[in-house]
């Protein structure tokens, strides 16, 4: 079965879905079965895409005009991508760069498998420079607990961890020796950074903005 999925990035009527979903219905999809949004692709809260995601079955097809409709930046594109791999699920692409993808063909299929080492060669990247960063806090003597108040490495390696979809709160926060509480505090869950997390990413700038003392 097909499912598709449009989006526009602005809902102040400048910007149609009319060519998308025609495009979709020309390539077989269901009128019923379209999904959309109006927001823009930076935004982490997507309705359209979400309920998309969870009504996708196996065996289904997901059908997108063109890549930058599905993903936020490469790096959420690339885990999406896997993640409908690993769900058995296909993607054929209409438009665009990415006009020749379809999965549901033999060359098609090789995209998957591409995708599939980007997202392994990513959560790779994120254990190796979490492992990296706690290492250099023992070094410089911090054995564990509660941090008397978060500090950019921590923030970061935090974000860093939290941008895989895999990746589970609580376990990240016990390896920065952080309550779950206090990293929630700083970073959403898809490893963004929040206003106070913000704060603490500006303070370095603000220091270098600082007049040398005499």
């Amino acid at each position: 079965m097909l499912v598709g999925y449009v989006r526009v990035s602005k809902n102040d009527g400048s910007q149609t879905l009319a060519p998308q979903r025609d495009a979709m219905i020309a390539s077989g999809v269901d009128s019923n079965r379209i999904y959309e949004d109006l927001a823009s692709g930076r935004k982490d809260d997507r309705p359209g895409l979400n309920a998309c995601l969870k009504a996708l079955q196996p065996g289904n097809t997901l059908v997108v005009w063109k890549l930058d409709r599905l993903g936020r930046d490469l790096k959420h594109l690339v885990t999406t991508v896997d993640d409908l791999r690993s769900r058995n699920v296909g993607l054929k692409v209409l438009a665009g760069a990415g006009a020749q993808i379809d999965t549901t063909t033999s060359n098609g299929r090789l995209f998957f498998g591409i995708f599939a080492a980007l997202a392994e060669f990513e959560r790779e990247l994120i254990a190796e420079r979490t492992h990296a960063g706690l290492a250099a806090a023992r070094a410089r003597g911090r054995k564990g607990g509660r941090p008397r108040k978060m500090d950019k490495p921590t923030l970061m390696m935090a974000m860093t961890a939290l941008a895989d979809p895999k990746a589970n709160a609580g376990d990240v926060a016990k390896r920065l020796g952080i309550t779950t509480t206090t990293l929630y505090a700083y970073v959403n869950g898809d490893g963004s950074v929040k206003a106070a997390g913000q704060t603490i990413l500006n303070q370095d700038s603000d220091e270098l903005r600082k007049p040398p003392k005499k």
